[in-house]
């Protein structure tokens, strides 16, 4: 996901608590002595000539693009070198050119519109954005930008060709820090090349109320999709960890573990198929374990029947350490 950084030209407490509320990563500051007082705000990184979490000329890097010169010399830097560049009369060109070279580049924007642009160039984008501004509401309205910042997935639409009940196992229980929508849930499978979208409990029913910022995922062993395109597996989580959500129509959002709960249920192990890729995996056996159709509605495990679709997330490649990699890899 995209990283928000503020540029506190002047120590300035509202400004700097407002971008700490909007979910800013970073505090760079113009002012080395005022490190200690950002740092007294919350827990935060700060960037600056010294002092600093990230040290200018060491960690990261300014440049004024004027012409094609600056930017060649923003593009010679080591990779590891973050490297913020500002063009002098707001221009994609360079951030185009500079994003097929590097991974490390973060754009200055002065409001949302240039925000917005900066993290769609490319459909890539740049890692970051560090905003420069002295209102208010502008340093909002990027925050949401960024926050709103959304993965896509092409998601399919599986047909269900088998429910099996199993014994007893482990489950993982993924208590969020957000409220989940209907209509919204987690990627899990036995295979990360297929994964079926597990709906959150947003639906009231007469013996349970409702736990929107809840997704009973499966079992322990299964894969869950996380940020930058990674996996981990279920029993891996805890609190503090980032996973995606994603809504039925694929689009992805970030949200934070506030409690993993492991505890011994019946499970029930569901197949399926998109065309000749077979997807599978192990859910609780309870009646709010709900599968998503393709509408957004959920359905629950209890009603599911060979032929019922629902969505899913298929990939080509394999996993190695919850990273994507090309090989040969057969899972049953």
């Amino acid at each position: 996901m995209k990283e928000f950084w503020f540029w506190a030209e002047e120590f300035d407490k509202e400004l700097i608590t407002t971008a700490l509320e909007s979910g800013a990563k970073a505090i760079l500051l113009s002012e080395p002595s005022k490190v200690q007082e950002v740092k007294a705000l919350g827990r935060v990184l700060t960037a600056s000539r010294e002092g600093a979490d990230l040290v200018e000329g060491k960690d990261f890097v300014y440049v004024l693009i004027k012409g094609k010169e600056d930017e060649e010399k923003a593009g010679k830097y080591p990779t590891n070198v973050k490297v913020i560049v500002e063009t002098t009369d707001w221009t994609i060109i360079p951030l185009e050119n500079l994003i097929a070279q590097r991974e490390e580049l973060y754009a200055v924007v002065k409001n949302e519109e240039e925000a917005r642009l900066a993290v769609k160039v490319l459909e890539k984008g740049v890692k970051g954005v560090v905003l420069k501004t002295k209102d208010l509401n502008t340093i909002k309205r990027v925050g949401k930008v960024l926050e709103e910042e959304e993965e896509k997935l092409p998601l399919v639409v599986v047909r269900i060709t088998r429910i099996l009940p199993l014994g007893l196992g482990d489950r993982v229980c993924v208590d969020t820090t957000s409220m989940l929508n209907r209509g919204e849930g987690m990627l899990v499978g036995n295979s990360s090349g297929g994964m079926f979208l597990v709906h959150a409990e947003t639906e009231e029913n007469p013996y349970v109320a409702s736990r929107p910022f809840r997704v009973n995922a499966g079992a322990v062993h299964m894969y869950i999709r996380v940020p930058n395109n990674k996996t981990k597996y279920l029993c891996e989580l805890s609190a503090g960890d980032q996973v995606m959500v994603y809504d039925h129509k694929g689009r992805g959002r970030l949200v934070y573990v506030g409690r993993s709960k492991v505890e011994r249920r019946p499970m029930l192990l569901v197949e399926g198929k998109y065309e000749n890729k077979k997807l599978s995996a192990v859910l609780q056996n309870a009646e709010t374990i709900r599968l998503t159709k393709p509408d957004g509605t959920p359905i629950s495990v209890a009603e599911l029947k060979e032929g019922d679709e629902v969505l899913g997330y298929i990939e080509e490649a394999g996993r190695h350490f919850g990273m994507k990699v090309e090989e040969t890899i057969t899972e049953k």
